[in-house]
C-alpha cells in the first residue's frame, strides 16, 4: 500500500493506475469502489473499472445495491462492466489483463477468514495466478450470501451430454445382452466389446458419461465373464488388473474427447472472432456503415436485445444520454447488461445478456471501430465546413475584387463626366456635352447590370428564388430579352409552330439576355444566331419530361472543352474577357435561374469554332396559369 500511496502522491498515469474492482452485488460494493477510486490517484478519471461477475445463479445479489454501485462508478468517472462467467477468478483476471490493470480490489469478510465475496478457492486462485497484478483484499462486515458452486463449462453442449448419459446407462446392458445371445463367454472378447461401447459413449458425451459407462461395463464384464461367473468376486488377480486397465483406458479416452471438444469450440470461437475483426477492418476501409447500421450489426453479432450509443451531458460529471439505438436498451447507460466507454464523452452499451470475457474483448473491438466511425463522421463534417468556409472566402475575395475594380471604374467615369459638365470656366460644345451624357448613361447601365447580377446571385445562394411558372413561347421571351441590344449583330431564326415551355417569363428573359450579352462580348465581331427546336432529333428531355431547346450560337474564339463547366461558376473569367467588362456573374445567374425553373443551361463547342449555349426547358402541359413575372432588378 505504501507504493500505491507514493504513486497517488506522484499523480503519474500508467497501467499501474488502472484499477479493477470485483463486485458480487452485495452492499459492500460501495466501499470497494471508493477504495479502488483512491488507488487510481488524483488523475484516475476513466481508469477505474468496476466488474460485476454474474454466475449462473443470482444468490447474494441485491439489485438496488447494483444500481447504487453503477451510479457511484459513473460519478467517479469510471466504467461499469457486467460479465457472465461460471469461473469468477478467471473472468476477473482476463478482464484485468485486457485493460492492462495493475491492481485488483476484492472484498474480504471479517466474519470469515477468507473473502466473503468469492469463495476460498477463488481468492486462492487469484493470489496464485495474479502474476504482476497487485491484489487488495478489503475487509468488510457483511456476511456473504451462499456462493453458487463453480461449474466447469460443458464444451460438448447439453444435448450431447444428455445423450451420453443415456448411452452410458443403456449401451453396456445392450452389448452384454448381445454377447449372451451369441453364447460367448470369453473374458477378453467381452472386455474389448464393452471398451468399444465405452469409447462410443465418450465420443458422444465426454468424460462423465464415459466414466459411468466404464463402471457399468466393468461390472457387466465382472459378473458375466470373470470367474466365478454370476458373482461380483474376482478370483484371478490378472482379471482385476485387466478391469483396472479397462477403467483407465476409458477415462483417458474420455479426457481426450473432452479436450478435443473444448479445443474445437475455442478454435470455432477464435475463428468467428477473427472473421468479425476482418469484417470490421474491411468495413472501416470501405467506409460503408452508418452509425445506426453499425449498432444493428453489434446487436445481431452478440444476439442481444439491443445496442445503444450514449453521450455524456454537460461537463465531465454530466449524465449519460441515449442518442441512438438498435433494439431495446435502457435509458440509463449503466442499467444495461454491458457498457464500454469509448472516450470521455461517449459510451457503447449492449442489453439482453451479460458477455463472457472472450466476448467482452470482441465487444471492445466493436467499440473502438464505432469510435473510429464517429470520428470519421466528425472529420467529414469538419471537411465540409472547411470547404464551405473556403468557398465563402473565395466569394468574398471575388466580390472585393469586383468592388475595387469593376464597380469603381464606372463610378470614376461618371464622376469625371459630371465634373466636366459642371465646369463654369469652360463652356463645352453641344456635341461634347452629348458625348459626356452618353458616357454617364452607359456607365449607369453597366452599374445597374452589375448590381442586378450581385442581387440575383445572392438570392440564388440563399435559395430564396421562387419562379412563377406558366406557358411561355420562345418568340415572346426572345423579343423581350433583345431590347436594347445591337440588332445588327443578332440573327433570330425561330420557327412559328414551336409549342410553349413552362417558365417564369421574367426569369427566362433574364437568362436569354445574359447569355446573348455574353455571346456578343466574346464572338469576336461575328453575328450571334438564336434558334429553337424540340431538341436534338426531337428527343430532348428534362427530368423525364419532353423539352424544347433555345440555342444561342457564336463563332468567336470559343472555350476549351475542359473549361466548359468552369465558366458557369461565379466570378469566373477564362482569360478572354477584357478588364472592366463584367465580374463573371452573368452565366452563373443564368444557369441558376434556368435550374430554378426546372430546366438546364449547357455549353457546347460550335462546329468550326465558337461557343453554343443551350437553354433547355420542359414543354408546357397546357395549364394556362397566369402569373406576374418574377421581378428583375
Amino acid at each position: 500500500m505504501d507504493a500505491d500511496a507514493q504513486q497517488e502522491a506522484d499523480g503519474q498515469g500508467g497501467p499501474g493506475d488502472r484499477v479493477v474492482v470485483g463486485l458480487a452485488g452485495g452492499s459492500e460494493g460501495l466501499e470497494l469502489i471508493r477504495t479502488g477510486a483512491r488507488l487510481t490517484g488524483p488523475a484516475g478519471t476513466g481508469r477505474l473499472h468496476a466488474v460485476h461477475i454474474r454466475t449462473g445463479q443470482a444468490a447474494g445479489e441485491l439489485p438496488n445495491e447494483l444500481d447504487l454501485q453503477r451510479a457511484l462508478v459513473a460519478d467517479l468517472g469510471g466504467t461499469y462492466h457486467a460479465i457472465g462467467s461460471d469461473d469468477p477468478a478467471q473472468a476477473l483476471l482476463d478482464f484485468a489483463r485486457s485493460v492492462e490493470a495493475g491492481q485488483l480490489v476484492l472484498g474480504h469478510s471479517r466474519r470469515q477468514g477468507w473473502p466473503g465475496v468469492f469463495r476460498r478457492s477463488t481468492a486462492a486462485r487469484l493470489i496464485r495466478q495474479a502474476g504482476g497484478i497487485e491484489l487488495h483484499l478489503v475487509p468488510h462486515g457483511e456476511t456473504p450470501g451462499p456462493t453458487p458452486p463453480r461449474r466447469r463449462p460443458n464444451w460438448l453442449g447439453r444435448g450431447r451430454l444428455v445423450a451420453g448419459f443415456a448411452l452410458a446407462v443403456l449401451l453396456p446392458a445392450a452389448l452384454q445382452l448381445l454377447l449372451r445371445l451369441w453364447h460367448h463367454g470369453h473374458f477378453a472378447t467381452d472386455m474389448l466389446v464393452q471398451l468399444t461401447g465405452t469409447i462410443a459413449v465418450a465420443l458422444v458425451g465426454g468424460l462423465w458419461p464415459a466414466l459411468v459407462a466404464a463402471v457399468l461395463s466393468s461390472l457387466m464384464v465382472n459378473f458375466f465373464a470373470v470367474q466365478p461367473v454370476g458373482s461380483m468376486d474376482i478370483s484371478d488377480p490378472e482379471n482385476l488388473l485387466a478391469l483396472l486397465i479397462f477403467l483407465a483406458v476409458a477415462a483417458a479416452v474420455s479426457l481426450v474427447v473432452g479436450l478435443s471438444a473444448r479445443r474445437s469450440r475455442e478454435a470455432a470461437a477464435a475463428g468467428a472472432e477473427a472473421a468479425a475483426l476482418a469484417e470490421l477492418s474491411r468495413s472501416t476501409l470501405a467506409a460503408q456503415d452508418s452509425r445506426g447500421e453499425f449498432l444493428e450489426r453489434i446487436r445481431e453479432h452478440f444476439q442481444a436485445a439491443g445496442a445503444g450509443l450514449y453521450v455524456r451531458g454537460d461537463g465531465r460529471s454530466g449524465g449519460w444520454q441515449l442518442v441512438q439505438s438498435a433494439g431495446a436498451v435502457a435509458e440509463s447507460a449503466h442499467a444495461n447488461d454491458n457498457a464500454e466507454q469509448l472516450d470521455e464523452a461517449r459510451m457503447l452499451a449492449l442489453n439482453g445478456r451479460p458477455l463472457t470475457p472472450r466476448e467482452r474483448r470482441l465487444f471492445a473491438a466493436f467499440g473502438a471501430h464505432l469510435l473510429a466511425l464517429l470520428q470519421r463522421d466528425q472529420l467529414r463534417a469538419s471537411q465540409r465546413n472547411l470547404l464551405r468556409l473556403a468557398e465563402d472566402n473565395r466569394m468574398r475575395t471575388s466580390i472585393l475584387r469586383a468592388v475595387s475594380h469593376d464597380l469603381r471604374t464606372p463610378l470614376a467615369g461618371i464622376k469625371l463626366a459630371v465634373s466636366s459638365l459642371r465646369q463654369d470656366a469652360v463652356r463645352l460644345p453641344p456635341e461634347d456635352e452629348a458625348e459626356l451624357l452618353a458616357t454617364i448613361e452607359d456607365y449607369t447601365d453597366r452599374l445597374d447590370g452589375l448590381v442586378g447580377n450581385l442581387l440575383d446571385m445572392s438570392r440564388l445562394s440563399a435559395e430564396s428564388v421562387t419562379p412563377l411558372v406558366r406557358p411561355v413561347y420562345w418568340s415572346d421571351a426572345v423579343a423581350d430579352a433583345l431590347r436594347g441590344l445591337p440588332a445588327e449583330r443578332l440573327r433570330v431564326a425561330l420557327e412559328d409552330n414551336l409549342p410553349p415551355v413552362d417558365a417564369d417569363p421574367g426569369m427566362l428573359e433574364r437568362v436569354i439576355a445574359n447569355v446573348v450579352e455574353n455571346g456578343l462580348k466574346h464572338s469576336g465581331g461575328s453575328d450571334v444566331v438564336i434558334s429553337a427546336s424540340l431538341g436534338s432529333a426531337g428527343s430532348a428531355t428534362v427530368e423525364g419530361r419532353p423539352a424544347s431547346e433555345l440555342r444561342i450560337t457564336d463563332h468567336g474564339p470559343g472555350v476549351p472543352a475542359a473549361k466548359l463547366a468552369q465558366m458557369f461558376k461565379p466570378f469566373q473569367r477564362l482569360g478572354d474577357t477584357p478588364a472592366g467588362s463584367g465580374i463573371g456573374l452573368g452565366l452563373a445567374v443564368a444557369q441558376g435561374f434556368a435550374e430554378a425553373m426546372g430546366g438546364q443551361l449547357q455549353a457546347e463547342q460550335t462546329p468550326g469554332g465558337g461557343l453554343t449555349m443551350v437553354i433547355k426547358l420542359p414543354l408546357s402541359a397546357g395549364s394556362g396559369m397566369e402569373a406576374e413575372p418574377w421581378p428583375t432588378s
